[in-house]
């Protein structure tokens, strides 16, 4: 029979990330770069309406579709509404919905993908069958389904969002959550009389938190891109509002007179796709390094 000893020094083992993780994605070039870009944006995000230089929902037709100036530098809309404060002001809404619906779909996958792997039996059944349901479409058509269901506006598409989206994370947290179980400190454990409740707490959602973590950065352009798509199509933030989607689908509209009015939505979302899949490459070599590069 196992000893005791043995369960305390491999069983009880978390398989959480390391402690200086910013001290191990800080020597990572690239999660040098993506920290860079995130944390610009973010701080565009939290201090952005603060330094707009004007109103951005505020119209002057007086001033419509100027030239990027000393006083409006990424210009002016088709409305007169300056597009810098237009852009700051927006990263918010896009950036804040992006964290806000990635946030929303890790918790409810991690919690159903869980429950369903160490369950097993009816349970796991029923909920991988929900699941199935829910990925018979790709997300994004499921997403723009629900919104025209239930109507255009920024509730509705984190909604539609968070449901297309959470089975895919359920899905991933039953995978691990089964391969885990599998590992011979699991199995000592469990030959030791611990509880399955302690072990997944304890031992089992460490790991599978941390796998998940790496994914979900990975997706976070997606998301960002997603929002911004459904924006963009009219089915997310409606005007005035400011929202990078919704500000390139007016800029398209005067893409032969005023080009530059694409260019104040386009740089803040390349950026921070850019930065979501960077930093996404470092925690995956971070925190996986068996699959690093």
């Amino acid at each position: 029979m196992t000893s005791e000893p043995f369960v305390r020094q491999h069983a009880a083992r978390p398989t959480a990330p390391p402690r200086r993780l910013l001290a191990h994605l800080l020597r990572h070039r690239e999660a040098r770069i993506g920290l860079f870009f995130a944390a610009l944006l973010i701080g565009l995000a939290l201090f952005g309406p603060l330094l707009a230089p004007y109103d951005p929902n505020q119209p002057d037709f007086r001033a419509k579709l100027e030239a990027p100036s000393a006083e409006h530098w990424l210009g002016t809309d088709q409305s007169g509404r300056d597009q810098l404060s237009r852009v700051l002001d927006g990263a918010q809404r896009t950036l804040g919905t992006a964290l806000l619906v990635l946030g929303s779909i890790f918790g409810i996958g991690l919690l159903v993908g869980t429950i369903a792997g160490m369950s097993g039996g009816i349970v796991d059944i029923v909920l991988m069958r929900l699941v199935d349901v829910l990925m018979a479409l790709p997300s994004i058509v499921l997403a723009i389904a629900i919104v025209g269901v239930l109507g255009p506006g920024f509730q509705n598409l984190v909604l539609a969002l968070i449901i297309s989206w959470w089975a895919y994370y359920a899905r991933l947290a039953r995978s691990y959550v089964l391969n885990a179980r599998q590992r011979p400190d699991i199995i000592a454990a469990r030959l030791a009389g611990i509880g399955w409740s302690r072990i997944m707490v304890g031992h089992v959602l460490p790991g599978v938190t941390t796998q998940l973590l790496i994914v979900a950065t990975l997706d976070l352009g997606a998301m960002i891109t997603a929002i911004a798509g459904l924006s963009f199509l009219g089915l997310g933030v409606q005007p005035p509002e400011a929202e990078w989607g919704a500000m390139l689908s007016e800029a398209r509209l005067y893409f032969t007179l005023t080009p530059w009015l694409l260019f104040g939505p386009l740089l803040p979302i390349f950026f921070a796709v850019l930065a979501a899949n960077l930093l996404g490459n470092a925690l995956r070599d971070t925190l996986d390094p068996g699959r690093s590069r």
